[in-house]
């Protein structure tokens, strides 16, 4: 990303605010293939790419890899976007539905809810990073008894040194944009921040800035902590995120500080 933002002209400041980590115990994972191999999983919901992987990495450490992929081509499956979508199609599992773009819990839902009926049936959902609750009450809704498959979990980075010198920098030299490129990477910056104990000064700095967000779902966290992004890249790449941030930075920020929007 850096050296994306500097080709384009940008004086970049990256930190590292997530970390990725496998969970310990994948009990729910196991718990998942042994309904699945007995035929009591009647939907799996794919919503992340490396979360499909980590899943069938960790199911392979006591099932045998065609048994559990033949039993999921028996399932009914839907996914969320396009990476998991690739990952399906490299194991040679069929797919009955895709969400749409922007491909939000929402439009996932959606998709479900058009392509089968669920009333009775028990869905699998691969998570990713924590639970998303507002999808499982959607899918109960539609009569669904929801089995949440953890695979992993996200994690502040080992050493926060470089992600703490950035927000006080932030403070100090007055950045023109922030660029968030996740939903959990909105709320670790804002955990760091708390515990810094300048929580209420970096919102202020924010609102007289730019935000950026890199799509829909990162937009939706961004708006639930109270700080609405002002360019959401479309598509949702980190690519066109960056050009949108650049290209349109330099007018949203004249706009908004001209119009007192910290007040």
């Amino acid at each position: 990303m850096r050296s994306l933002i500097a080709r384009q002209g940008g004086d970049p400041t990256v930190a590292p605010s997530m970390r990725e980590i496998p969970l310990e115990e994948n009990d729910a994972a196991f718990e998942f293939a042994e309904k699945l191999l007995a035929g009591r999983i009647d939907a799996v919901l794919f919503l992340t790419g490396v979360g499909a992987q980590a899943l069938l990495d960790a199911l392979k450490l006591r099932h045998d890899e065609t048994v559990v992929l033949a039993a999921l081509d028996r399932a009914f499956v839907a996914v969320r976007g396009p990476k998991p979508t690739a990952v399906l199609k490299k194991w040679g599992v069929h797919i009955d539905v895709k969400a749409p773009e922007p491909n939000t819990w929402r439009e996932t839902a959606a998709a479900i809810r058009a392509a089968v009926d669920l009333h009775g049936k028990t869905v699998a959902v691969q998570e990713y990073g924590k639970p998303n609750e507002a999808l499982y009450d959607e899918l109960r809704a539609l009569g669904a008894d929801v089995l949440p498959v953890p695979v992993y979990r996200w994690a502040l980075p080992e050493d926060t040194a470089p992600l703490e010198a950035a927000l006080r920098a932030s403070l100090s030299d007055g950045f023109d944009i922030y660029a968030f490129t996740s939903a959990q990477q909105v709320e670790n910056v804002l955990t760091v921040v708390r515990q810094l104990g300048f929580e209420d000064e970096l919102r202020t700095a924010m609102r007289r800035s730019v935000i950026v967000s890199i799509g829909p779902t990162c937009s939706e966290a961004l708006r639930e902590h109270g700080l609405p992004p002002d360019i959401e890249a479309s598509p949702p790449k980190m690519g066109p995120m960056v050009r949108s941030a650049l290209e349109q930075g330099r007018d949203a920020i004249t706009r908004k500080r001209s119009s007192g929007a910290a007040s």
